[in-house]
């Protein structure tokens, strides 16, 4: 009998991984992690010394010394996910259960627990249980006895759990493993043979361990993961060659040579050299997701230059052409039905010839393949988050690929996972196991066959699809080991954003070839412990391979923003590479750039306002901004109404206690119909989205305590370059200006002459009179630019004047506010 030598690693992983977590003390890890602490030790240069915690560094030696680095790292991210249990979203009161019956295997208790009610419909395999002997009241004050355990499976009248209750393993060292007293009581509770009426026991559900787990898994799997060696050390020792690259049809190659810019094209000439790592950086506004649509087409209509055959390779090569009788002749031997009928002209394809189908709307035929590529290539789409992946799902919707004639169809597609937008619903697994399950129904009741069981459903589903679209979570799930072939090629958007460990999952499938499509200059990965993130555990796979001088192929033609919204961030962030496609300053102008202060981009100081700090708090707000932001948007909508429209209009802030303010603020004005008027989201919700006019409140305004992690020059970028015509900045200059890059920003503004002091009262400064003192007369014709030089420094006078130039202020890169909108967790 075969042993499958993976699949025993992975179950000893996983075991390893509940050993550590479950043996746990919940109460010690709130006390270490107490807020205070996790900032001192955060802001401290060299950590705890006995933490045996390393920095992240750009390439490692050997698997030893990668593992040494990423494990310790992940689990100080795992003590940190316990321990922000939100009450609004989990379980916040204890269960009480029975424990009907319990057993042990290799070093775990595996005890099945009766259900305990309503809560139990928020309990999901991988969920992670803190149980006690007596009912838990406050969870600074627990109960002498209680220990972690892992929700295992759910069966039909119980819960089967999984418990470590032989002690803690320290330093992730199982030779120092220490016990407890309550873990011992435990385990004599939990085996005592009494009735299941006798041994009542209390459960409170913590946190999902299901993603994080997976990481685990797929980090102790680096040893055998694809291109291990790239991923250690960083650099590709056998970058594709010319007898390795791939070609694609001369009209599809005509067609993207039309339809793509020159670093596009870039790009997916990268893609057909097979290099097994491809890295494309998209800053905002270039073009992503058209790349990977692009890139989609390529990777299923391309042609190896050589075919690999039982391990060897050989050149296509084609005998001398016959003359034309003798080729009449050959056809009509080999298909007797070109001179009469076909027999097969009578059974057509039901869902289209390999894997393909039109869906509705698309009237093309299923695409024929070529005889050159008999093969069929799949592909694994992955993102960090579900609305990342769904964008991707609905543009190839929507859009389709090309085939080696440029006619465009829809290849077979599935969406797994959870949380999926309602647009991409009828390629999701749960409706087409749905739909496939009616089919099987309806069989069933014509000819009394009998369906499949849903396992076996998906399997299928996901065995005919040629593009299967994922979370990187997700990935990782029991349904992928359960494929007939793994993919050919992955494919992982948003790549900046994820951790890591993260990025590993969708490899562990096994596939030739890895494109990481994301930008490290914009949102970073969401990572809860800030001791993790002291030590680079944030730091993406992308990023890091950047910068061990991992080649990039960065996407430089952008068609979103104005030019003057463009200019800084290609400046700060991109070496000045960022190019304008055709006519963007025409595309983007505006009725309400005639003022100077509704321009392209504008800095609006507000030097009198102040942060504060609501109790029990740790994200900011700043009410002096509030009022500013109501004025402007009232000003705007008023002059231009077609701009009351939450699809045309955003206001921004990187904290959620400034957005709910915000938001409750422009309820008060509007009603329950404010969300129709304007989209108020933080930093984080707006990644990957644009309006035509976004408002930006930065919050901190302040002497001396900085500017948290508005510093994060990473938010700055995402805030400024969400806007199509115009972005107006709001925030306290001198505080700003404490941070370099926030300089430069608040620099640019004085020297394009768009940095406006603003005093109270905030209504005073669009009044009607000072508006008209604004106007500007730019790009109207017959006057020159002295002309309108001149005009602007009148108008100029008295509105805009130079910001605080006092010292620079130390500041605070501990802040510990985090946003809502973080990768879904799936």
């Amino acid at each position: 009998m075969a042993v499958d030598v993976d699949k025993l690693l992975e179950e000893a992983s996983f075991a390893r991984f509940c050993k550590i977590v479950l043996g746990w003390d919940y109460f010690s890890l709130l006390k270490e992690y107490d807020k205070e602490k996790q900032k001192e030790r955060g802001k401290s240069d060299n950590g705890d010394a006995t933490s045996g915690l390393r920095q992240v560094k750009n390439s490692y030696k050997d698997v030893d010394e990668y593992l040494e680095t990423f494990e310790p790292l992940l689990f100080e991210e795992v003590k940190a996910q316990i321990i922000q249990r939100k009450d609004d979203e989990e379980v916040t009161t204890s269960v009480m259960r029975l424990v009907l019956e319990c057993n042990e295997a290799e070093g775990f208790l595996f005890p099945a627990v009766s259900f305990g009610g309503e809560e139990d419909e928020r309990i999901s395999q991988n969920d992670l249980l803190l149980l006690s002997k007596e009912k838990i009241k406050d969870s600074r004050k627990l109960p002498e006895v209680h220990a972690f355990a892992l929700v295992e499976h759910r069966q039909h009248d119980r819960y089967r759990l999984r418990m470590f209750l032989d002690g803690e393993v320290r330093q992730l060292n199982f030779d120092n493993l220490e016990t407890h007293p309550r873990l011992l009581k435990m385990r004599a509770f939990m085996t005592a043979p009494r009735k299941p009426e006798e041994k009542p026991i209390f459960s409170l559900k913590i946190c999902s361990l299901s993603t994080i787990s997976r990481e685990y898994l797929a980090l102790r799997s680096i040893s055998s993961l694809p291109f291990k060696d790239l991923i250690l050390k960083a650099t590709d020792i056998n970058a594709g060659s010319e007898e390795q690259a791939w070609k694609v049809s001369v009209p599809l190659r005509e067609y993207f040579k039309g339809n793509l810019n020159k670093s596009q094209l870039e790009a997916i000439n990268a893609g057909l050299s097979r290099k097994a790592f491809v890295l494309i950086q998209g800053p905002p506004g270039t073009g992503k997701t058209q790349t990977i649509l692009a890139l989609l087409s390529v990777i299923l209509h391309a042609s190896p230059a050589r075919v690999l055959t039982k391990g060897t390779s050989r050149e296509i090569k084609r005998g001398p052409a016959l003359p034309i009788q003798e080729k009449y002749n050959h056809w009509a031997r080999a298909s007797p039905w070109m001179i009469g009928n076909n027999p097969r002209d009578n059974i057509m394809p039901k869902d289209g010839d390999d894997g393909y189908f039109p869906t509705t709307g698309n009237e093309l035929k299923p695409e024929v393949v070529a005889s050159n590529r008999r093969y069929r290539v799949r592909i694994l789409v992955c993102a960090p988050s579900n609305s990342a992946l769904d964008e991707i799902v609905l543009r190839l919707l929507r859009f389709g690929v090309r085939d080696e004639n440029i006619h465009t169809y829809n290849p077979k597609i599935v969406r797994i996972g959870l949380k999926a937008h309602h647009s991409v619903q009828s390629v999701c697994m749960d409706y087409l196991v749905k739909q496939k399950q009616g089919e099987s129904a309806a069989d069933k009741q014509k000819h009394g066959a009998v369906g499949g069981d849903t396992d076996t459903i998906r399997t299928a589903i996901l065995d005919e699809a040629v593009i299967v679209f994922s979370t990187l979570s997700f990935s990782g799930s029991a349904m992928f080991s359960k494929l007939n072939h793994g993919f050919d090629v992955v494919i992982i958007d948003e790549a900046a954003q994820a951790v890591e460990p993260a990025t590993l999952v969708p490899l562990a499938n096994g596939c030739k070839q890895v494109f990481l499509v994301g930008d490290p200059k914009q949102l970073p990965a969401t990572v809860i412990s800030p001791i993790a993130e002291k030590f680079g555990y944030k730091t993406s796979l992308f990023e890091r391979l950047q910068r061990a001088g991992y080649p990039v192929n960065m996407l430089k033609m952008q068609y979103r923003m104005h030019p003057q919204i463009r200019d800084f961030p290609s400046k700060e962030f991109y070496s000045e590479e960022l190019q304008d496609a055709e006519k963007m300053d025409e595309k983007t102008k505006r009725d309400w750039h005639e003022y100077r202060c509704f321009g392209p981009f504008c800095f609006f100081d507000i030097h009198e306002g102040k942060e504060s700090q609501p109790s029990g708090s740790g994200s900011w707000v700043n009410n002096d901004e509030v009022d500013f932001v109501l004025h402007m948007y009232h000003k705007l909508v008023t002059m231009h109404p077609k701009l009351r429209s939450s699809s045309q209009f955003a206001i921004i802030s990187p904290y959620r206690n400034q957005v709910k303010l915000l938001q409750d603020r422009f309820r008060d004005m509007f009603g329950q119909e404010s969300e129709q008027f304007v989209d108020i989201q933080t930093v984080d919700g707006f990644q990957g989205r644009e309006k035509d006019v976004a408002i930006f409140s930065c919050v901190r305004a302040n002497k001396d305590r900085g500017i948290g992690f508005v510093s994060d020059s990473r938010r700055m970028n995402v805030g400024i370059t969400r806007a199509k015509s115009t972005v107006l900045v709001v925030g306290s200059a001198s505080t700003l200006k404490s941070d370099e890059s926030w300089k430069r920003l608040v620099e640019s503004a004085e020297q394009r002459g768009v940095l406006f002091k603003v005093d109270k009262p905030y209504d005073s400064f669009f009044s009607d009179s000072n508006l008209e003192s604004m106007k500007t007369t730019e790009n109207l014709p017959g006057r020159n630019d002295e002309d309108q030089e001149n005009d602007m420094t009148v108008a100029m006078q008295g509105n805009v004047g130079d910001a605080d130039q006092g010292q620079e202020d130390d500041y605070d890169h501990g802040d510990d506010d985090m946003d809502d909108a973080g990768p879904d967790d799936d």
